[in-house]
């Protein structure tokens, strides 16, 4: 056969691909950007991580563990299931899922890499390039990475912080267009800690159902709620809005490592029945599923851990939230927002009390610098003025974590100029 060209290459060219360029996380970009050399005399105290095992005081349930061992032990799952899930192991993840008034089946539940697989999943099967995706701000940046991966065009709706994080459902109502493809929620909220009422939910629900505009649920805190307040699963509150509910074994079950998340289907009127509960087997087969081996220990962790493990859990994560709340609302210039679930906390800054410092990651790289404290700057979340902390760290670490907070802004605070622009809880 005679060859297609005989022109000679003289050097090498091989560029990534579009794909590739349009990946983006905001929060990589923006941490790796930062100048973080920690005072040498101060050990780290990092409270950026949302990774509950990182100081090894939170553990996972010894039933989860012992299941992983029978699974591997059984040999029965050392093969390639469905793409889209292991029957037994949808089978129940549905009777986990289903609650009072709404029953899921197996056919409901397809199984992921994590719950970002999950929202990988939703997004690509429901939204187009150049179609629009709403999402909340503040909110996790894997949205934006994404979606905009696929050419699909982010807007970015308001949560009220002087409101525990409602959503503003007037600015949302605001972005909705021809376009919108999908509304996503969050609740329990990562970065807020926000839990919405059963009446919250419902007015988005309104908005959702007024537009014909289909929500992914992001609900991987699902049950991670703090004392005084309920969890109400989104999808449980409509017979008419078509939901893609997003959750998985991660911060329940303080397993990120393990990549097992879900999505269910959430479709009384079948509105996904023609082209999106196909579309989303579809995308499934790209990388043929999570682990089977956790697949194959899913049944066992979800009926065997006690209910003791998730209240011990939600206990020391909550009085963690009140220390820290208790501690830094006595901070001039610092305005923190109670959450009231997952694990985050949210604080304000009035930057104009803190002259020295032109936004919010400027501020957290000298925490760093002369505290050895590491908060994540809210830019990372698009919320700039506010920076964000994790409450799994032990104890003592986040009590001194406090002290040093407030050693440095009482250094750096100046009451020269006008009030801040930070309005949370009612106050400025």
């Amino acid at each position: 056969m005679e060859p297609v060209t005989n022109k000679v290459y003289h050097s090498w060219n091989v560029p990534s691909s579009q794909f590739a360029k349009n990946t983006f996380n905001p929060i990589r970009s923006i941490v790796d950007g930062m100048k973080l050399t920690p005072n040498p005399e101060k050990d780290m105290i990092a409270l950026s991580i949302g990774d509950p095992t990182v100081f090894g005081n939170m553990t996972l349930p010894d039933e989860a563990e012992e299941s992983v061992i029978e699974s591997v032990k059984s040999r029965k799952f050392n093969g390639y299931g469905q793409s889209f899930g292991i029957e037994k192991a949808r089978a129940a993840i549905a009777e986990y899922s289903s609650k009072e008034g709404y029953k899921i089946t197996a056919k409901d539940v397809i199984l992921t890499s994590g719950c970002s697989g999950a929202l990988d999943l939703c997004i690509a099967c429901l939204c187009n390039p150049e179609q629009n995706l709403l999402i909340p701000r503040p909110g996790f940046s894997i949205y934006k990475t994404l979606a905009e991966s696929h050419k699909i065009i982010v807007k970015d709706y308001n949560l009220l912080p002087n409101k525990s994080w409602q959503v503003d459902l007037e600015h949302l109502e605001s972005l909705i267009d021809d376009r919108t493809a999908a509304i996503v929620v969050n609740n329990p909220s990562n970065p807020c800690g926000s839990v919405y009422n059963k009446e919250h939910l419902i007015e988005i629900l309104n908005l959702a159902e007024k537009y014909k505009i289909p929500i992914i649920a992001d609900e991987i805190y699902e049950h991670f709620v703090y004392s005084g307040n309920t969890y109400y699963p989104i999808a449980s509150l409509t017979e008419t809005v078509p939901v893609l509910s997003c959750s998985g074994l991660t911060k329940r079950f303080i397993v990120p490592g393990w990549r097992l998340g879900w999505i269910i289907i959430f479709d009384k009127n079948d509105v996904f029945e023609a082209e999106v509960r196909q579309g989303l087997i579809s995308l499934s087969q790209r990388i043929l599923g999570p682990s089977s081996i956790v697949q194959g220990a899913v049944e066992g962790i979800l009926a065997k851990t006690p209910q003791k493990f998730f209240e011990e859990t939600i206990e020391f994560v909550e009085t963690n939230a009140k220390l820290f709340y208790n501690n830094i609302v006595r901070i001039a210039g610092l305005h923190p927002v109670m959450p009231q679930g997952a694990m985050y906390m949210m604080i304000g800054i009035e930057m104009e009390k803190f002259p020295e410092y032109i936004d919010d990651v400027a501020f957290t790289e000298a925490l760093v610098r002369e505290e050895s404290v590491f908060c994540l700057p809210a830019k990372c979340f698009q919320y700039p003025g506010f920076f964000r902390v994790v409450l799994t760290v032990p104890r003592d670490k986040l009590s001194l974590a406090c002290d040093r907070i407030a050693e440095f802004c009482t250094r750096h605070y100046s009451d020269v100029g006008s009030g801040g622009n930070v309005t949370v809880n009612g106050t400025n």
